[in-house]
């Protein structure tokens, strides 16, 4: 049965060839700068980053995974990403190998207030892998210090 591996947050993520690369990640915590006035609350550029491990036995069928974002209180941010990851067998892999699907998600998100939320991954067939993390609001600069 396929499985969600690993699920990172950073400031970008991006997936190419296979291959992930990420700016600022593994943090726990997430400071933004104030808003414009009036604008409502700032808006964060945020990247998640999935690894999905496939055995040999679950190549060749779809795996549908579902992507969401929920604040402390379990209230969904936006709508949920979902993506089906379907991994097929290269000539020459060696029977029993593994395969990993690794994916990037980039958004500009507006977080409505400080506070605890979690991204979540889930797989059809796997249970859910998640990580949690706190935004914090920066005084604007003429208040620090």
């Amino acid at each position: 049965m396929a499985q969600v591996e690993f699920l990172l947050v950073g400031d970008h993520a991006e997936a190419n060839s296979g291959k992930l690369n990420m700016l600022g990640a593994g943090w726990t915590d997430l400071w933004r700068g104030p808003a414009p006035e009036a604008s409502g609350p700032p808006i964060t550029h945020f990247g998640i980053a999935i690894g999905v491990l496939v055995p040999w036995a679950a190549t060749n069928q779809p795996h549908h995974l579902v992507v969401k974002i929920e604040d402390e209180d379990g209230q969904i941010l936006g709508e949920p990403i979902e993506a089906d990851i379907e991994m097929g067998r290269p000539p020459g892999l060696p029977e029993g190998s593994d395969q990993r699907a690794i994916l990037a998600i980039n958004a500009d998100i507006q977080f409505p207030a400080a506070g605890g939320y979690r991204v979540m991954a889930r797989l059809t067939d796997d249970e859910c892998k998640s990580v949690s993390f706190r935004v914090h609001d920066q005084p604007p600069a003429a208040q620090q210090g």
